[in-house]
């Protein structure tokens, strides 16, 4: 660490002042992110209802956030204890640098990732794997996390050596990557993860919209069907001259034990008749009701609408936490007359991290199979 700073040309004696809040703070951070990081990631590996493709891509996120926990949250903890001086090797703090885009870039890729994974579920679930990701799924994981060391190389191919670089403040050097960095992780992705979740809300409303209709027309087929099988007089009985030598009474005099034994059958005639007609489910009156066969359509099952319902909670929060980061950290570099203190940065990269500690929180709220394990997990050890 240099004896001295030079601000405007002044110069002055350093910052020896630690800063105490943030170091527990950031420790309590720290904690509460791996932990709750590793219980995701735990309850999709343990929990076979756990185990499908929407999860995957949440344990990819989570993820993330746990190397963004041990890789560049210890080392910023340290330099705003120290009030925010950087006092460790410069190689250091462009690790430090490289990681935290990398890291963060990850996250909302991911988030963006989900929300294409979502989209072709709701536009073609005929043909979408909702158990095991399929090859188009891998794709989709890997080009996340290789377009996030993509929007990163730059700092590990030495960006940030720029000549009278100040060694007490470990920062991004390049004003022009610092534009890049925020457009290619931040200003692009978000609004395309924002247009695919309207498009897939508007797909699941249409879907919610369409199974209701069917309903209603299954249920005035069924009333119009069973109206009419009341009003039949009676039921076809076999010629006389050839009655099944077992049966001795016809179906309209059996009892409703007997009734209720045929119903479970293919036929719905006692043994030895001819004719069977389309299964039956039920006998009003003591008569015979015909149903057509029921076709299997694909379908959005209860979990999977649950899971797209905390989708969007995670993307609210995310925006929440990290656009203010984002859009101080490009004012800093586009506005020369905005006055952007060192506390307003802190403040806002703080918030940003904060987000890595809500995901698991929001899972144990609004789904019930993450909150289910949580439980049985903290039970375990008390």
């Amino acid at each position: 660490m240099p004896a001295n700073l030079t601000v405007s040309n002044q110069t002055v004696p350093p910052d020896t002042s630690h800063n105490f809040p943030a170091l527990v703070f950031g420790i309590l951070l720290i904690v509460v992110i791996i932990c709750g990081n590793l219980l995701v990631c735990l309850s999709v590996y343990t929990e076979k209802a756990l185990k499908t493709t929407t999860n995957y891509f949440i344990v990819s996120l989570a993820v993330a956030d746990l190397l963004l926990a041990v890789l560049v949250l210890p080392l910023f903890v340290y330099a705003e204890f120290q009030g925010g001086v950087w006092a460790l090797n410069m190689i250091i703090c462009d690790g430090l640098m490289a990681m935290d885009v990398m890291l963060c870039t990850a996250s909302i890729f991911n988030l963006c990732a989900i929300s294409i994974d979502r989209f072709i579920a709701v536009s073609i679930p005929l043909n979408y794997n909702r158990k095991h990701v399929d090859q188009r799924q891998k794709l989709l994981l890997a080009a996340t996390w290789i377009s996030a060391l993509a929007v990163a190389s730059p700092v590990i191919f030495g960006i940030n050596n720029v000549p009278q670089r100040d060694p007490s403040c470990c920062k991004l050097e390049d004003n022009n990557y610092v534009v890049y960095s925020s457009v290619c992780s931040f200003f692009i992705p978000c609004p395309i993860m924002l247009l695919l979740y309207c498009g897939m809300f508007r797909g699941l409303r249409r879907w919610e919209e369409a199974r209701k209709a069917k309903l209603r027309n299954n249920n005035v087929r069924g009333r119009a069907k069973l109206q009419h099988a009341v009003t039949l007089p009676h039921l076809t009985r076999p010629p006389p001259s050839s009655p099944p030598p077992d049966i001795q009474r016809n179906p309209p005099d059996l009892k409703l034990e007997e009734l209720a034994h045929f119903s479970r059958r293919d036929c719905p005639f006692p043994p030895g008749y001819k004719d069977c007609p389309i299964q039956t489910i039920a006998y009003p009156d003591r008569r015979y009701a015909h149903t057509p066969p029921i076709k299997k359509t694909a379908k959005i099952n209860g979990r999977e609408r649950k899971a797209m319902k905390v989708l969007p909670v995670v993307v609210g929060v995310f925006l929440f936490c990290w656009t203010p980061f984002f859009v101080v950290h490009t004012m800093r570099v586009l506005c020369e007359s905005c006055d952007i203190t060192p506390q307003q940065m802190s403040v806002v990269t703080w918030l940003g991290y904060v987000n890595s500690a809500l995901n698991p929180i929001i899972y144990t709220v609004f789904n019930t199979e993450f909150r289910n394990f949580f439980q049985k997990f903290l039970h375990s050890f008390c």
